[in-house]
């Protein structure tokens, strides 16, 4: 199986059991063995949101965070583009695993 080069970047999409896209973040192949794909999100990097996560950081208000855990129930929810801050994610999934290992 083909894997993909080091340096190329990626998208990694979180999906909801409705099949909706819940959030997208745009990563960089640090490796890709047959022991894991590693993959790095500096900050600065391309993500997409649900917005009332978006208004929470901008506004401050974690109170708002929780709302998109309701709009996650009923499965409406809009996605917004915000750059990742502040803190460098490497994440480390093995190639039949459903989960990823992840070191802030």
């Amino acid at each position: 199986m083909r894997g993909f080069e080091t340096g190329q970047t990626v998208v990694r999409r979180d999906v909801h059991r409705s099949g909706r896209v819940w959030s997208e973040h745009a990563l960089r192949v640090v490796a890709d063995t047959s022991e894991a794909l590693v993959v790095a999100c500096p900050p600065g990097a391309e993500t997409r949101w649900p917005a009332l996560y978006v208004k929470a950081r901008v506004d401050g208000d974690r109170s708002v965070r929780t709302e998109a855990f309701d709009a996650m129930a009923t499965g409406v929810w809009e996605l917004a583009a915000v750059a990742w801050q502040e803190t460098e994610l490497l994440l480390r999934r093995p190639p039949t695993a459903w989960f990823s290992v992840n070191a802030f």
